[in-house]
């Protein structure tokens, strides 16, 4: 857990609605929950936060879950399918940076960010984001302003091409950190 702070992280996940039917009981990240359940249309997450996915492989619509009940995933958050697969995203304390591109492999317009950006055409006067190097902390990356729309969370690493990241139609308009208020 270098740089971070490690705590005990885990979520509950439900075959059924409202907590019903069999369950499963995830304390990282879950690729591919068909071996444990044959469907997940609930959960609770006890402590921390995860990333939920309607695909395997953590691909697919992703949908940010902290500390909760979620008794219906699919009608509460939106979801086409149920969850499939979770990424558990680890407290990050420390300072957060994240360089946002205009264009594909780290060219056009840069603009570097340590705070939450609800709007990078208003602030930043960039159409879109279409590359990033997430140099510390994690992010959450919306399609609209204003934290709206689909998201996609993001790790630290380089990110040359986002729309080939399972999304090929989404640009990115806004950015916010995930903080330990979060949790």
């Amino acid at each position: 857990c270098k740089g971070k702070i490690c705590i005990y992280l885990n979520v509950i996940f439900y075959e059924d609605k409202n907590f019903q039917g069999r369950s499963y009981e995830c304390m990282g990240d879950c690729p591919d929950m068909s071996s444990y359940l044959s469907r997940c249309h609930s959960c609770r997450v006890e402590r921390g936060c995860f990333m939920m996915y309607d695909h395997t492989n953590f691909m697919g619509n992703q949908y940010f879950m902290r500390r909760g009940e979620y008794s219906d995933s699919m009608s509460m958050m939106g979801m086409s399918n149920c969850i499939r697969s979770c990424r558990m995203i680890p407290m990050h304390r420390g300072s957060y940076r994240l360089r946002i591109y205009e264009r594909e492999n780290m060219s056009g317009q840069m603009t570097e960010l340590m705070d939450d950006c609800d709007n990078i055409m208003d602030r930043h006067r960039m159409s879109s984001c279409m590359s990033c190097n997430v140099m510390e902390g994690n992010w959450l990356m919306y399609e609209q302003p204003h934290y709206r729309g689909r998201m996609m969370y993001m790790r630290p690493g380089e990110y040359r091409n986002l729309s080939n990241m399972g999304h090929s139609s989404m640009r990115f308009m806004s950015m916010k950190r995930i903080t330990d208020s979060c949790y």
